[in-house]
């Protein structure tokens, strides 16, 4: 008896977005460094705290989102630029 997995849709998509997330995070952190490009391996991403890091940010900004409220990036900005 083989057992089926369901695929969900949320974790899915959400899973996608930590990944990029987790890479947009670690480039960041090669820029201030100066080091040249360098794509990151997952488990290097994992292994420094930037999977964990983009996975709270993701889901905080779909809650927001889903909550009608700006998103984390965009409430910085607004604050940046003297909106709020």
């Amino acid at each position: 008896m083989s057992k089926r997995r369901c695929r969900g849709k949320f974790w899915p998509r959400v899973r996608a977005l930590i990944w990029e997330k987790a890479e947009e995070l670690f480039m960041q952190e090669q820029a201030r460094k100066m080091d040249c490009y360098i794509k990151p391996e997952r488990s290097e991403l994992r292994e420094g705290g930037y999977f964990h890091q983009a996975k709270l940010i993701v889901l905080r900004n779909l809650w927001r989102e889903r909550k009608g409220l700006p998103t984390v990036e965009e409430e910085e900005a607004l604050k940046r630029f003297g909106a709020v």
